[in-house]
Order: C-alpha cells, then structure tokens, then sequence
C-alpha cells in the first residue's frame, strides 16, 4: 500500500482518505432526510455491522459553528450504533466519519445521491447467488438469519436459479403444501 506522500494530491483530497472517529452522541440526524428504514433491514445493518465490522463512514457535514455535525448519508448506521449495546461495543461508542463541505441544498442534494445510488437487487442475480450459498452447503436457515430473508423467499429464489426441489422444506412452520410430489 502507498504511503500518504506517494499517493497523488488528488486521492488525499478526497473525504475517504481523512477518516475520523468520533463518539456517536456527537453527531445528530439531518431534519430533510427522506430516506426511511424498516425494521428487517434495520436488524440486517445490526447483522451487516456484527458480521462485517464497520466498512463505511458516516458521511457529515460540519458547519464550523460548535454544533454537532449533521448526518448527510449514514443515518441508519448511527442510529444502530446508538441503541444496540452490541454495535456500540465494537468500537467502544465511537463511529467513523468523513466530513463534506457544501450548502444546505448541496448536502440535501448529497443525502439523495447517497441513498439512491447504492443500485437495487434483481430477482436472477439473488436466485444465482441464493444458489451458490446452498451448493456451498450453507444451510438454509443461516442463509435466512444473516440475510434476513424469509424461508418463502430463500425457496424462491432457489427455485427461480433452477434448484430441483424445495431447500427449506424442513424449516419450522413451512406449509407442507410446498412439499415437492
């Protein structure tokens, strides 16, 4: 890896390359951010940050004015980090941040781009990768929990990658009208 003064000054000008820590009850939320979280993906992010540790930075903006920085993208990891003892252990209450500059419309603006351009999942791509893990001899039920998919949805996307019979027909509770004749 190069060193700080073998990279260009144009990489060390970006946010990334200054990453800081900082408590998390020093930042506070933005009052535009139209982006909500329901609860599944909420307790996958929890999962993601066990699992994973931290591998993105909140992103803020800090006014220069003594007041907490706003959050511009990574509101929900906040959040996550604030509530859950477990989170917050993984780095004793401290959270990554990078800090961008701009107006209020640019840092709205800024709020969107991040939100919108994290892409979508198509249907083939997670029926190719759902039958992957269970080639792998991922079990279904693990596939479920760190996913935080439901046992109809791992049998769908199983069935739609070409899987021969029913994966998750052993889990508790699945209707056995699903049972293959």
């Amino acid at each position: 890896m190069a060193s700080d003064e073998e990279l260009p000054p144009d990489v060390t000008a970006q946010p990334i390359s200054r990453v800081e820590w900082v408590g998390v009850d020093t930042l506070r939320a933005n009052d535009y951010n139209p982006n909500s979280q329901p609860p599944p993906e909420h307790r996958l992010l929890k999962i993601s940050l066990l699992e994973d540790g931290w591998t993105q930075p909140i992103v803020v903006h800090d006014d220069g004015s003594g007041t907490a920085p706003v959050i511009v993208d990574g509101e929900h990891r906040w959040r996550v980090a604030r509530t859950d003892s477990e989170v917050a252990a993984l780095t004793g209450g401290l959270v990554p941040i990078v800090r961008i500059r701009g107006d209020r419309v640019h840092l709205m603006m800024a709020t969107v781009r991040h939100n919108r351009a994290r892409g979508e999942h198509t249907v083939k791509a997670m029926s190719d990768l759902v039958l992957e893990l269970l080639k792998a001899g991922e079990p279904p039920e693990d596939i479920c929990f760190l996913l935080q998919m439901e046992a109809e949805e791992v049998e769908r996307l199983a069935d739609n990658a070409g899987m021969p019979v029913r994966v998750t027909r052993n889990l508790a509770g699945f209707s056995k009208g699903w049972e293959p004749k």
